[in-house]
């Protein structure tokens, strides 16, 4: 049975107005977010998400368009319920924004205590959730204390203390280094399986929509140029955006790259699979690796790897049977096979 949407955006658009000119942010958005899933909006800076986060909560009042919380449009609703919505709907920063002359303890109850939640109350949701970031010996810590990937946890702490429904993480990991941020990728994504928690992820790298994500939308511009399946996304991208998203460093298009770049998508083989050593022997060629952004998750291979083609077009042929044989996702001058 398919989950139902707890958010619902409807030819949404954000305009803002300055002096000189008119600025479309965010223009005609069409979404669904079904309950208990982690959506990506992914897109290079300037593309209008995290402006479209901020209409999912009316922190940014959407110029056009319809905006539905488990079925409530909440443009026509009072100031008053949009506040008791709005509790339903935890936020993460990039930047942590957590209140510096606050302990921690403090910064998870503030919420709490704006709700009106009696103390006695507060300190227990909060000690609770310490718990479940892994941070009960930092309760009287100040901000200034922790490292940064501390600070999210606290802010993640802080943004479920009031049993939010959806949680909305704009850029939660961009200040943070890879080790860190697969840390706090593996604590929402248990908060998602352990608690029905809706995640929406707003991030650049796709490396962190992979990792987490069930499904994405593609932003360029204020639009959305392709959704789907992260999974189906990845391996064969529709729009220019999500290409060169998911390859970065290379213009997989340009003329005399794509006639000898091979794009080796992995998505769960066995991370124990000597691919390339079989590539060299099936080939009777030397392969030579350009680059990789593989993740070995539970014993099985997540990313890609840019492999260069060899000159002769009877290894190359070797090279394209051998990966349709064994059933593994590749992209040869810009076609996926």
């Amino acid at each position: 049975m398919e989950k139902e949407h707890i958010i619902r955006l409807e030819h949404v658009s954000k305009q803002f107005l300055s002096r000189n000119t008119d600025i479309l942010a965010v223009s005609n958005i069409n979404l669904e977010i079904k309950r208990g899933e982690v959506f990506g909006i992914i897109g290079f800076s300037g593309a209008g998400k995290s402006t479209l986060v901020r209409c999912i909560n009316l922190l940014e009042r959407p110029s056009d368009g319809a905006v539905y919380f488990d079925g409530t449009n909440l443009m026509g609703v009072s100031e008053r319920t949009l506040r008791d919505t709005r509790l339903k709907m935890g936020m993460i920063f990039q930047q942590f924004n957590l209140l510096a002359q606050k302990n921690v303890l403090d910064n998870i109850c503030f919420p709490l205590k704006i709700a009106g939640v009696k103390r006695e109350e507060r300190i227990k949701r909060a000690r609770q959730l310490l718990e479940l970031v892994d941070l009960t010996d930092k309760e009287r810590a100040y901000p200034a204390q922790l490292s940064g990937g501390q600070k999210q946890r606290v802010a993640i702490a802080r943004a479920l203390a009031t049993n939010p429904e959806v949680l909305l993480c704009d850029e939660a990991t961009s200040a943070l280094d890879p080790i860190t941020t697969k840390s706090i990728l593996e604590l929402l994504k248990k908060i998602n399986q352990e608690y029905g928690v809706t995640i929406v992820i707003i991030t650049h790298e796709m490396q962190v929509a992979e990792q987490i994500c069930d499904r994405i939308a593609v932003m360029s511009q204020g639009e959305i140029v392709e959704m789907g399946a992260v999974k189906d996304v990845f391996l064969n991208p529709q729009s220019e955006t999500a290409r060169k998203l998911i390859l970065p460093d290379n213009q997989f298009d340009a003329e005399g790259i794509a006639k000898r770049v091979i794009r080796i998508a992995f998505d769960g083989q066995s991370s124990s699979d000597p691919i390339i050593s079989q590539l060299t022997l099936h080939s009777g060629e030397m392969i030579n690796i350009l680059g990789a952004n593989t993740e070995n998750i539970g014993g099985k291979a997540y990313g890609q790897m840019l492999i260069q083609c060899p000159e002769s077009a009877e290894a190359l042929e070797k090279i394209r049977q051998y990966l349709t044989e064994q059933g593994i996702h590749f992209e040869e001058g810009g076609t996926i096979s």
